[in-house]
Formats: structure tokens, C-alpha cells, sequence
């Protein structure tokens, strides 16, 4: 998965659950002009407008500037609180209305109209969340923010200078102040009746004690921030930008923000996590269950496959692609002369050594070591494919130790779009049992190219789209939908040569199949976690391990998991439309580029943006 703006900025929406979604500004903004020029259309003005409310938007996510490149309010972390939400909708609110009264939709451009949808879904999104904000999982176990703080500190806040380190260090301090809002908005969702499961309570207490575990906090190695505070310091003496009698003073006064800070704020998430334990049910359960509950689930299928689509109507989708999908498998399976049926062949793709790297430090990095060959064979193939390529390198990581859980999902992490931060495809590798060689080429190409790393990258470097299309959001549908699209399009790239590697592409193929049922049967029919753990383990060979990760993972962010198939369908769909609708004037390359040409998008206006293109195509 992406990215989380990336990571948890990807799965909820603006105003509602996420804390870290599209940006925008918590000072009340200047008008901007609207004046017409007299060499301006009607669009231009209009993404002038745009950029310059991009502009105003920005202000309210210090970590989005970071994100994006940028060193502006460097030594600040977002506002959590429920409160800026409301500023900020009420800004979005104010802003399309400006831009109602401002613009003509009629004189627009077929991209100018579509910018003006997409302005009008932000907003839609905004204000359909306000009512589900009780029924948020504020932290939880999967990538929540009290391990994000510390990632984000250690990997994207770049140190070069020193007003660079002493911006790290009040961040260290902010970042307990975001954590203090965080908890707040956990007891208050409590109190209202929302709370996750407790496997989510013990994995929000096993990672806070690990981030505070280790010096300065205590005895023992040095913590991931203790390390990563002194190695930015030590580049900065060692470059010539400060002394060391000036590293050695700053470096006492991150030590107090650590232990007089931030410490305490985990101590706090620790305690109320701990002493509400109890209130919590030891049996897993979906969120239909909770106060609200199926009105919060049927929003958040909308939300996260920006379709109509009920969860019934997504559960019989899912029935009828893992049963599809079996098929296939079942052809695999045979061609490699393998006798018995197709669960003892899961059984034996779990079980036997050949498919896994040693369960150590070497093992790790041979893992890596073989993603990162795949990766740069299949950029030799990209040209054949794509007319516009990513310019940001990418890298492939083990994720750090302190957020790093056995069998957890693959994640990527979209870089700047200046290049300056290399996008980073993040594997967690502490259980090699559960990270099979058989998936692993498929993994790569989902989270790095042509999957999350081509579509993020090229999104960010595009040129005359409005910078909110192209930086300001990320839509779950149509981002993993490309990433797992882009599994079945390296095929016809030349990739899974092994067929236990073509079986790999098919295992997270069915996987995404599953999680439609498995997702709505737990959050729709009452499903128990076993149950999902039962249907996953007969369907595919994925180790239990990872198994039980995800499916914990589909009950703490409800809907998420249908947005992969869906979208893979949708752009299936319009490859396919077109295909037949342009025949041999069909370019595979104009079609990746319309696709990934205009930003994240919702499903329906990917479809009129490729009707737009092959109308067009058609005309010349």
C-alpha cells in the first residue's frame, strides 16, 4: 500500500477520520483575484485560483510541507484537534463557494471541468465524514500515528543545516503536543461507544513502549530517535555546518524534549490504553457492531471505492474473482507437475524451505537485495509502455525496528516532487516465514514500478494540473487499484518468468478478491475474525502469519481493503473499452499516460477522462 500522505493519509478523509489528509489553511485567506487578463481563458484563470488556494491549503499541515520538499513551518506538526477539522471544512466550504461566484463552469476546458469536479468531490468527502467522526479508530495497531511521529521525524525531516536541527528538536516537542490531541480524541471516541478491538490496544501499547524503550529514556542501545538525533548531528559537524561544542548542546536540548517531552505523552497513551484495556472485548468484531455502525461501514465503502456499490454487491464481486482466479491457479499448479489438489499445494508453498529467505539478518537483506533486481529490470521495460516516466528515484527499505510487525503488510512512501527524497517501497521483515520468494516480484512491482512509486511520483511531477490534483490528495480506489493493475500489467512486461513467481501474481490477486469478502463479512454478516482467518487460509497460500495481520489490519480500517479490486476492475474496464472502441489506433502508452495523467481520482471521473481521450484519439 501507499502512502500513507501516503500512509494514513490515505485512508480517511479530509475533516472526518484522518489526520493527515489533504491540506488546508487554518488562517482565513485572502480573496484571491479573479481579475480576467485579456490572453487568459477561462481555465487558466481558474488554475491560477487553484494553485493559489494549493497555497493557502498548506498551511494547515506543516508535515504536508515537509512531505512535499519543503522546509516552511519546519518546526511545527499539524493541529489533531476536532476543532481544526471544523476551521478547515469551513475553509473548503468558503473556498467553493468563492469559486462558484468566481467562474463560469461552462466556459471551461474538459480538464478545467474536470479540476472543478474534482474541488467539488474534496468537498463532498469533507462533509460526508463530520457525522462518522465518533466512529474513527484514532490509534490503532496499523500504521497509526503514535508510530508515524517517530518515522516521519526520522526519515523525511531532512537536517542540513542548523535551524534544520533545532526545528527537529521542537518537533520532538510538538509531536507531544499532536499525541496529547490524538489520545483526547481516542477517549472522547470511547466514551461515545468507539473502541477498536483489543489486539488494536495492545499493539498502540507494544509500540509506544518500544519507541520510549532504550536511551535516553533508559538503560540499553540507543532508541530509533536517539540514533537518528545523533547521526543528523554528527553529518552537521562532520560537513563543518556547527562544532561540536554546538552539536553537544543541541543535542542535550533534544534529550529533554525526548524525556521532558515526548516520553511523557507516550507514558499517558500507555497509561489510559492500559487502565481501558478491560472495557475492551477480548473477541474481534466489525464495526456494524458499534454505535452507528452500519451507516459508518456503508460510508466508508464510498469513501474508500468512490462508488455506489454495496456491501453485498462487493462481497459477490470478491465470491466470483476468487473463484475465477482459482481456476488459473489451478492451471499453474499443474503445470509444475504437482499431483495433489490445490490446498496442498497452499500447504506446500507455506510450508517448504525453498520458498523463503533464511530467517535472519542475511535473509532480510537478501529479500531486498532480490526485490531491488526485479525492480531495476522492469524500468528497462517502462518506455515500451509509458511516454511519461517518473523522475524520483526509488528506494527499497526495511521498515525500523520499532514500528516493524511479523507478517504486516509491504507499504510504500511517496518521495518530494523535486526529487530531493527518493520514494521508499518499506518491508517488514522481522518474520521471513511470512514473507514467501514466491510473492515477492509481485510485491515489488505493486509497491515500486509501474505500481505506487510511478503512479505517485508522476502525479507530483505533473505540469499543468492544478497542484491539488496533482500533490493534494490520494484516493484509495484509484491508487491501489493502478498498484494492483500494474501486477497483471508486468506480465505483459515480461516479468514472472518462474511460474512459481506467475503464481505469486495470482496469490495477491486472489488476495485483494478476498479481502472484498472477507472485508464485508466482517464489518456487513457478522463474520468473527476465524472465520475470515478460515476463508483466507482455503483460498490462498499466504502464511497464517500474514494472514492474521491482515485481516486485524481490515477490522481497524474498515473498507480500505475493497478499494485494491475495485479499482483494478474499473481501469480493466476502460482499458478494455477502449481497446475496443479505437481497435488498432489503441496506444498502450496513451492510455497509461491518460490514467495517470490527472492526479488521484474518483472511478467516475477516470472513466470520463478516458472517454475524453478516446474521443479525442478518434478526431485525429
Amino acid at each position: 500500500m501507499t502512502k500513507l500522505l501516503t500512509i494514513l493519509l490515505a485512508s480517511t478523509t479530509l475533516a472526518a477520520c484522518s489526520a493527515t489528509t489533504q491540506a488546508t489553511s487554518s488562517e482565513a485567506p485572502a480573496t484571491v483575484s479573479s481579475a480576467v487578463t485579456p490572453t487568459q481563458s477561462e481555465t487558466d484563470r481558474l488554475n491560477i485560483w487553484f494553485d493559489a488556494k494549493f497555497e493557502e491549503g498548506l498551511k494547515f499541515s506543516p508535515i504536508t510541507q515537509t512531505l512535499l520538499g519543503r522546509k516552511t513551518d519546519y518546526d511545527k506538526i499539524d493541529d489533531y484537534s476536532v476543532e481544526r477539522w471544523d476551521r478547515q471544512l469551513k475553509w473548503m466550504q468558503d473556498s467553493t463557494a468563492e469559486m462558484k461566484r468566481s467562474f463560469d463552469y461552462a466556459k471551461l476546458s474538459a480538464d478545467g471541468k474536470i479540476s472543478w469536479d474534482m474541488w467539488l468531490f474534496r468537498l463532498n468527502e469533507a462533509e460526508s465524514g463530520v457525522a462518522f467522526r465518533n466512529n474513527e479508530y484514532v490509534l490503532h495497531q496499523f500504521n497509526g500515528q503514535q508510530s508515524y511521529f517517530p518515522t516521519f521525524l526520522i526519515n523525511q525531516h531532512r537536517v542540513s543545516s542548523e535551524a534544520d536541527m533545532m526545528a527537529f528538536i521542537a518537533r520532538l516537542k510538538e509531536s507531544a503536543r499532536a499525541l496529547d490531541q490524538l489520545l483526547a480524541r481516542s477517549q472522547a471516541n470511547a466514551k461515545a461507544g468507539t473502541r477498536p478491538p483489543r489486539f488494536a490496544y495492545e499493539g498502540v501499547i507494544e509500540q509506544s513502549q518500544k519507541i520510549t524503550t532504550g536511551a535516553p529514556f533508559g538503560e540499553g542501545k540507543a532508541s530509533a530517535l536517539w540514533e537518528a538525533t545523533q547521526t543528523k548531528l554528527a553529518t552537521l559537524v562532520k560537513d563543518g555546518t556547527i562544532t561540536q561544542a554546538r552539536s553537544d548542546a543541541l543535542k542535550e536540548q533534544a534529550r529533554t524534549a525526548l524525556t521532558g517531552s515526548l516520553q511523557p505523552a507516550y507514558d499517558r497513551i500507555i497509561a489510559w490504553f492500559k487502565a481501558d484495556l478491560p472495557n475492551t472485548k477480548e473477541q474481534s468484531f466489525g464495526v456494524s457492531e458499534l454505535p452507528n455502525g452500519e451507516a459508518f461501514y456503508n460510508y466508508r465503502l464510498a469513501n474508500q471505492t468512490t462508488t455506489k456499490l454495496t456491501a453485498n454487491e462487493i462481497h459477490n464481486i470478491g465470491l466470483s474473482e476468487v473463484k475465477r482466479i482459482r481456476t488459473e491457479m489451478e492451471t499453474i499448479k499443474d503445470s509444475v507437475n504437482f499431483a495433489e489438489d490445490l490446498q496442498a499445494f497452499f500447504t506446500f508453498l507455506r510450508e517448504d524451505d525453498q520458498f523463503y529467505f533464511s530467517s535472519d539478518d542475511k535473509g532480510a537483506q537478501d529479500y531486498i537485495d532480490t526485490a531491488e533486481k526485479h525492480l531495476a529490470a522492469i524500468k528497462s521495460e517502462l518506455p515500451k509502455f509509458f511516454g511519461t516516466l517518473p523522475k524520483a528515484d526509488l528506494v527499497v527499505k526495511r521498515v525500523e525496528p520499532f514500528r516493524e510487525q511479523d507478517g504486516a503488510a509491504q507499504h510504500y512512501r511517496t518521495g518530494t516532487p523535486d526529487g530531493s527524497r527518493p520514494g521508499t517501497y518499506y518491508a517488514h521483515l522481522s518474520d521471513m516465514r511470512a514473507m514467501p520468494i514466491h510473492s515477492l516480484e509481485v510485491i515489488a512491482y505493486h509497491e515500486g514500478n509501474p505500481g505506487h512509486h510511478m503512479q505517485s511520483s508522476i502525479a507530483q511531477e505533473l505540469e499543468g494540473v492544478p497542484k491539488f490534483r496533482a500533490q493534494g490528495g490520494y484516493i484509495p480506489a484509484f491508487g491501489e487499484g493502478w498498484a494492483l493493475y500494474s501486477e497483471t500489467l508486468a506480465k505483459e512486461m515480461g516479468a514472472y518468468e518462474n511460474p512459481y513467481s506467475d503464481f505469486g501474481r495470482l496469490t495477491t490477486e486472489i488476495w485483494r478478491a478476498i479481502r472484498l469478502v472477507v472485508d464485508t463479512g466482517l464489518h456487513s454478516k457478522g463474520w468473527t475474525e476465524e472465520q475470515a482467518v478460515e476463508y483466507f487460509l482455503a483460498n490462498s497460500p499466504i502464511p497464517e502469519t500474514a494472514v492474521r495481520s491482515e485481516v486485524r489490519r481490515y477490522l481497524v480500517m474498515p473498507g480500505q481493503a475493497t478499494s485494491y479490486k475495485i479499482g483494478m476492475l474499473k481501469i480493466q474496464e476502460l482499458r478494455a473499452k477502449a481497446e475496443r472502441e479505437l481497435g488498432d489506433d489503441f496506444d498502450i502508452r496513451g492510455f497509461h499516460d491518460t490514467v495517470l495523467g490527472g492526479g488521484s481520482v474518483p472511478l467516475n471521473i477516470l472513466e470520463k477522462m478516458i472517454d475524453q481521450w478516446i474521443a479525442e484519439t478518434k478526431g485525429a
